[in-house]
């Protein structure tokens, strides 16, 4: 480190992270701080000023984004040429505002893609670009060698650190298998327990497509459960438990997929006994919830058969594929054993990523201004459409419209079509036996402006005004 300069800001007023901008301002106006000179780590600042690494990273992003301070890839910050002086640099890490479009959105197209939610970009997106290129300069794990479970142990630990405060039960990072996403870990899952000629696994009677296509890989029979407003109806289960050799339960019960339901303590509690009476696993996927935990996890209720999927899909970025499957402490070398029979491990250098990128202390700010980009657009959603049978939560980057009299799914989703709007029907949840209720799940897609999204809730509130059936006429 090649400078002594620390600000001073216990006569500063506002935010901590405004107060140490301005005096780095004043730093380099006074002369303080000259032009190529570095500034601090952000957590030896944090520390010698007792504030957060996060309100330290917020100060030297929001001046990076101004074009005072420019981050150097491998070697810290640096104060910046007065504009003109030197080409502009790659584009910065810098927090959302309420009235800022985020890095990455593209200009509005015609149309809107509401089919899946798109993550805006606040910052993650540089972020990751400069951890790569640290790995790059200089991995952890290395580039010419096979993977292996020492070597990922920083990035099981920056897992448990990215799922501090989820109600999990008894964890070690030795738990944790890292997976190609979450849909990568349900399939893991399933290897690990099912077992036999024709297991049975039970979904949700409306559920994410993948629990059907990871349980039709596996060649195993599916039953669909039917839901109630807390989600599975437990008597349904027993029902089927009786009559199958059901192996697995596949649930979305934090934010079910697609209704955006949630599933009480108590009825989790009820599903548990079953799955100790009957004998069946628990598989929890839980890959949409953006804040915090409202009921313990199946691991933690059942921890002989609770198991617990996710990822950074639809938090961080989907295009990494990182996620990670937790096994019950009885099956952890069963999951392990597949995940290795079945791909030796993630690639030496992503599993590198996952080390930094889960633990480093600006994810979290970005993962939380990520979660109130999209609670501004399901306000929006809600705004136009919430006077219909929405269901919604501000944390949930979708939500349910239970269409009104007048209005068969194909037809809304025919007639939103014709008005560039894709969304997706309520078929796309359900078994091809199942019988499906007139309802859509329209995604939220952060990646166009909020008032180009906002067009499209009015369009599409207008719509669900004038039926295509006139009944009585």
């Amino acid at each position: 480190m090649n400078t002594i300069w620390r600000p001073i800001l216990a006569e500063r007023d506002g935010p901590k992270y405004k107060a140490l901008a301005d005096a780095i301002r004043i730093a380099i106006g006074d002369g303080a701080l000259e032009v190529g000179q570095k500034l601090p780590p952000v957590r030896d600042l944090a520390w010698d000023l007792q504030i957060t690494p996060g309100t330290v990273a917020r100060a030297y992003t929001v001046l990076t984004d101004q074009g005072v301070l420019e981050a150097a890839v491998g070697r810290g910050t640096f104060v910046a040429p007065p504009a003109g002086d030197a080409p502009p640099i790659a584009t910065p890490l810098r927090p959302i505002e309420v009235d800022v479009v985020p890095h990455g959105t593209y200009s509005d197209p015609a149309g809107w893609n509401l089919v899946s939610p798109g993550l805006p970009d606040v910052g993650q997106a540089q972020l990751i670009r400069d951890l790569m290129g640290e790995i790059a300069a200089n991995p952890r794990s290395g580039v010419m060698h096979y993977p292996n479970a020492a070597a990922f142990r920083p990035a099981r630990e920056a897992v448990m650190h990215w799922l501090e405060g989820t109600p999990l039960g008894a964890l070690d990072q030795e738990d944790i298998v890292l997976t190609h996403g979450g849909q990568n870990g349900l399939c893991l899952a399933l290897q690990s327990v099912l077992r036999g000629t024709r297991p049975v696994v039970l979904v949700e009677e409306l559920c994410y497509p993948g629990f059907r296509r990871a349980a039709e890989l596996l060649r195993a029979d599916i039953a669909a459960v039917p839901l109630d407003a807390e989600g599975l109806i437990p008597e349904a289960i027993e029902a089927l438990a009786r009559r199958h050799d059901v192996q697995a339960l596949l649930t979305s019960p934090e934010v079910h997929n697609p209704t955006g339901a949630f599933t009480p303590q108590h009825r989790r509690h009820q599903i548990a006994a079953l799955a100790q009476q009957y004998d069946f696993q628990i598989i929890e996927d839980d890959c949409y919830r953006l804040g915090a935990s409202r009921a313990p996890s199946y691991r933690m209720l059942a921890p002989d058969r609770g198991w617990y999927v996710s990822s950074i899909s639809k938090t961080l970025t989907p295009a990494l594929r990182i996620g990670f499957a937790i096994a019950p402490k009885p099956h952890v070398a069963a999951l392990r054993r597949s995940a290795e029979f079945g791909f030796f491990g993630l690639a030496t250098p992503l599993g590198d990523l996952t080390a930094r990128l889960l633990k480093d202390p600006r994810t979290s700010y970005l993962a939380d201004q990520i979660k109130q980009h999209f609670g501004r657009y399901v306000q929006t959603c809600v705004n136009h459409l919430g006077r219909h049978d929405l269901t919604w939560h501000v944390d949930v980057p979708y939500v349910w419209l239970r269409l009104p009299d007048g209005w068969r799914t194909s037809a809304f989703c025919q007639a939103a079509a014709a008005r560039n709007i894709q969304i997706r029907p309520a078929e796309d949840y359900a078994g091809r036996e199942g019988k499906t209720p007139h309802a859509v799940r329209i995604a939220i897609n952060a990646q166009i402006s909020l008032a180009h999204f906002e067009k499209a809730m009015i369009q599409l509130s207008e719509l669900l005004d004038n039926p295509s059936e006139r009944i009585g006429v």
